[in-house]
């Protein structure tokens, strides 16, 4: 096996993560939207995980932050999937229950999503398509270790909302906007997963796209700030019914040492159908956590607990997460449950 998957394959990797994210500070600029529940749908932060679990998934998350405030509010729709080279399944309805050679997976992720995201009176409303290329780094007979890349087009219309808002009618910018502006650009991940752990990367708005309200001669020139991500998981196996999960969410723009944040998660699974955990946002929200599986629906539910001088004005933030994945994924993929 090569040497730098041995390199990858340490736990000191994910442990460096952590330690790594306590250097930066405990600000982080809201320009993107924000995700409590990050590992339910890591694909919305980072396109290498799109169709990583081998699942056909379509997903709806709903987050209302700082209820009461009229604070930032997301809505987001999602899909994707993972092409097969060739799958059995279809060849045959009559599965031989015992099989265990698993099937020739594809190397290709497929997936994209829509979003609304109001934030003040700025409402972001746009698309995101991705395309993943997954690598096993193992022999045939081997649980796979995969390397994950992936690069996503996104487009996405920022249009100043008045109504309900409080703004100064006075202001001259206000007087010579445009109200809205559509931007495209690329976003970048890459991955390493394996039956135990995962690490991840991704940065945004690679282009940095021009964000210009109205008259360019009276508004100055204004570029969007790139994002950065860093994602980490391992999962411990307690017994037969019990996994413990921790894991570790690091977000930074271009501003590194006055926006970088972290959620440093504990999530606890029972035979993988219910789950809690418990995060803490640094600087912001303590996060609990509720999930079930039901057949092939997920739910989950998260409220932040705020932090911050607001949380006297705010009844918390809630995010409402709705997955439903398609596939028999024991045979399509069987190492995947194979721990």
């Amino acid at each position: 096996m090569p040497y730098f998957v041995h390199i990858v394959k340490n736990f000191k990797n994910i442990a460096a993560l952590v330690i790594l994210s306590f250097v930066f500070g405990d600000a982080f600029s809201q320009q993107v939207p924000m995700y409590s529940q990050y590992i339910m749908n890591g694909f919305l932060v980072n396109p290498s995980f799109t169709g990583r679990d081998g699942y056909t998934t379509v997903n709806l998350t709903v987050r209302e932050q700082w209820v009461g405030m009229s604070g930032p509010s997301t809505y987001a729709a999602s899909f994707q999937t993972r092409i097969l080279k060739d799958s059995y399944i279809s060849k045959s309805t009559n599965v031989r229950q015992d099989e265990v050679r698993p099937t020739k997976g594809g190397n290709v992720g497929l997936g994209g999503y829509v979003f609304n995201d109001q934030n003040g009176i700025m409402r972001r409303t746009g698309f995101q398509a991705a395309y993943a290329y997954h690598i096993s780094l193992n022999d045939a007979n081997e649980i796979p270790n995969n390397l994950s890349f992936g690069l996503a087009f996104t487009g996405y219309q920022y249009f100043i909302d008045y109504e309900g808002r409080i703004y100064d009618k006075n202001d001259p910018l206000m007087q010579t906007l445009d109200r809205s502006v559509f931007i495209t650009d690329f976003n970048f991940g890459a991955s390493y997963t394996t039956r135990r752990y995962y690490a991840g990367f991704a940065m945004t708005n690679l282009l940095r796209g021009n964000l210009i309200f109205g008259d360019t001669t009276k508004v100055s020139k204004r570029n969007e700030l790139g994002h950065f991500f860093l994602t980490g998981g391992v999962k411990f196996p307690i017994n037969n019914d019990w996994t413990f999960e921790p894991s570790a969410f690091l977000k930074a723009s271009d501003m590194l040492f006055t926006s970088a944040q972290i959620d440093l998660t504990g999530r606890m699974y029972f035979r993988e159908d219910y789950w809690a955990g418990l995060s803490y946002r640094t600087g912001d929200a303590l996060i609990v956590m509720l999930g079930i599986k039901y057949d092939k629906f997920y739910f989950a539910y998260a409220y932040d607990y705020i932090l911050t001088d607001i949380r006297s004005q705010t009844f918390g933030s809630h995010e409402f997460t709705l997955a439903v994945k398609f596939g028999d994924n024991p045979r399509r993929y069987r190492w995947i449950n194979s721990y």
